[in-house]
């Protein structure tokens, strides 16, 4: 499946970014030099987590599972371009299901093992899943019964695979002919899932070349190879499949997986592993440098760790440089390919590099990253017409070769999400900066970002629209310390009804919403504050809740 044009493919290739190698070739370069070496260590709590012991697996293990599992789909049927429905914590085995999906030939389809029917129906309908992988059970909620509702639904799910059974998948026989089923390079390799503005989430089809050249846009991080990379969030979209899991594939060394975040054992594991680098929201980071205990640790073996999701704080930049001399960067991406690092090489200033971003590609700057040679941004008007006096604020537009070629069959989403000369349009408002710069300035999309997961207020408001007793909808996010935000929900009831947030919380479970993207608090009132054409005020509702949340404080 060759999504990407030939124009892009030759540009790329003409400048030395994309090739033939595909990401198991990469992952083959350091099986030959280092088949000993440890490659991947599972979170410590995976007994408690899956039923099963942590592993640690050498190349030469990780490599095995990866043909057993492919042969394995192959003699279950699965054919070239096929798409695999993924839902798993973190664990070796999700690593691993990333190539031996590939090298089967088929298309890994990864999704957050908080999701409910309501969000797989929809992705296993528009892929035509063939077959869907997941846990028996995780906290408390039976995965392989949805899976079998999700069949029985489906005209093309022919069989729910779960943990027991990729066991046994594991330990079986690896089929001679394998490596000669044909993979390109510019063949898509996944398709991750937004949860932006539209009820429905859009897929993003990623090729080898595509994540190949997203490392290469995440080594303005200060990625070495054979580093340790640790990861803090589920590797299943851009923030750790592309900061750690590509990174780790393209340059070698050591996976740590870890997730569902725990504070004490993330610290812990940082201080046995002794990783290199990491990708942290901005809240966890404040976490540790608050915590009781934080002159007790030990986070000197980090090179660098950069913020992502939302703004850090330039106090806890400041904190980790003084107490583990360790240098924290600023990271701007999505699910679509995109990404920004204000990193050391670019942007030395610490007090800089909390809110300026280098404006790569940009005529005239000469900025030292890599990635600055191959991406371009720039920023536009509402008319698509580029801005460039510094103060300007306008939609960041994007061109790179991560970047996907389309939205996965929505040609729509694909028309209007594209400018006429081939730019990505992120959604997102930046600011342009003296000295080649430009900063986050608010978000364009309407969503609301909760320990890193990104929550369509439109999809969350359409639910709860559908509840009897519910006249008016409207939801925002409420900052708060540990998730960085959490959901408020604005209600105007029905005239003589009464609607609680347990109402709302029994509507989202019955429907097989997600329980992340349920709110935490409720306010009723009146009416909601829309202009003059109808569109709600959430800038009204967001300062409305975090004042009544001051001064309660």
């Amino acid at each position: 499946m060759i999504l990407s044009s030939q124009q892009d493919i030759q540009k790329y290739s003409d400048l030395g970014i994309w090739g033939s190698r595909t990401l198991m070739d990469f992952f083959n370069i350091h099986l030959h030099d280092s088949p000993d070496t440890v490659c991947i260590v599972d979170p410590p709590n995976k007994t408690d987590l899956m039923g099963s012991a942590p592993q640690r697996l050498t190349y030469r293990e990780f490599d095995r599972a990866v043909d057993a599992v492919a042969s394995a789909l192959i003699r279950m049927g699965v054919q070239k371009d096929d798409v695999i429905m993924v839902q798993m914590p973190n664990c070796w085995e999700l690593a691993m299901l990333y190539l031996a999906i590939s090298k089967a030939g088929a298309v890994i389809s990864p999704a957050p093992v908080l999701w409910r029917e309501a969000e797989l129906s929809h992705i296993a309908e528009l892929t035509r899943a063939k077959l869907f992988i997941t846990v028996e059970a995780f906290n408390n909620f039976s995965h392989r019964q949805m899976g079998e509702r999700l069949r029985n639904k489906s005209a093309f799910l022919t069989r729910v695979l779960t943990y027991p059974e990729l066991r046994e998948m594991i330990q079986g026989p690896i089929d001679p002919k394998l490596n000669a089923i044909p993979v390109d390079a510019n063949d898509i390799f996944s398709i991750c899932w937004t949860s932006g503005t539209e009820a429905n989430s859009k897929g993003c089809p990623l090729s080898h070349n595509n994540w190949a050249g997203m490392a290469m846009v995440q080594d303005a991080a200060g990625m070495q190879p054979g580093d340790t990379f640790l990861t803090a969030g589920p590797l299943v979209n851009m923030a750790s499949v592309g900061t750690v899991y590509m990174p780790w594939l393209v340059l070698g060394g050591t996976m740590v997986l870890h997730h569902p975040f725990d504070p004490q054992g993330f610290i812990m594991q940082i201080m046995q592993e002794k990783p290199q680098y990491t990708l942290l929201v901005p809240a966890v980071a404040n976490m540790i440098v608050k915590h009781p205990k934080v002159d007790h640790f030990d986070l000197s073996c980090f090179r660098s760790i950069t913020l992502g999701s939302a703004p850090p704080s330039l106090w806890s930049m400041q904190e980790f440089k003084r107490r583990w001399n360790v240098d924290i960067g600023n990271i701007w991406g999505q699910n679509e390919g995109t990404g920004i690092v204000a990193g050391l090489e670019d942007i030395p200033e610490m007090e800089r590099r909390v809110d300026h971003f280098p404006q790569w590609g940009k005529p005239g700057a000469n900025w030292k990253s890599r990635a600055s040679r191959v991406v371009e941004v720039k920023i536009i008007d509402p008319e698509d017409n580029e801005l460039t006096k510094a103060g300007d604020v306008g939609e960041l537009v994007y061109k790179g070769p991560g970047v996907i070629a389309e939205y996965y069959k929505n040609p729509e989403a694909t028309q209007n999400g594209f400018t006429k000369d081939g730019f990505f349009k992120t959604g997102d408002l930046f600011r342009i900066r003296e000295g080649h710069c430009i900063s986050f300035f608010e978000r364009g999309k309407d969503i609301i970002i909760r320990g890193g997961y990104n929550i369509s207020s439109q999809e969350v408001e359409n639910y709860l629209l559908s509840h009897p007793d519910v006249q008016e909808a409207a939801v925002v996010g409420m900052l708060d310390e540990k998730l960085g935000e959490r959901m408020c929900a604005y209600v105007v009831p029905m005239k003589s009804k009464t609607v609680t947030l347990e109402d709302l919380t029994i509507l989202l479970t019955e429907k097989g919403v997600a329980r992340y993207k349920h709110p935490e608090r409720i306010e009723i009132v009146e009416a909601i504050p829309q202009n003059p054409v109808g569109k709600i005020l959430k800038k009204v509702l967001r300062e409305d809740i975090q004042r009544k949340i001051t001064q309660k404080g």
